[in-house]
């Protein structure tokens, strides 16, 4: 059995991964899984609110 290579895309929120339909060369507006539309951008770390205060406060 040949294996081939497909391009695809990978959603950095939901780690879904897909492949265009008809092989469309544009990128996708949103994640087909979690609908969000900043799937190809990484999340922001958050800090705890504790360690939020503490830097406010120094």
């Amino acid at each position: 059995m040949a294996r081939i290579m497909i391009e695809g895309f990978l959603c950095e929120r939901c780690s879904h991964r897909w492949a265009p339909r008809g092989g469309a060369r544009t990128e996708p507006s949103i994640c087909p899984k979690c609908k969000s539309p900043y799937w190809n951008k990484p999340r922001k770390l958050t800090i705890a609110p504790e360690r939020r205060a503490a830097t406010r406060a120094a």
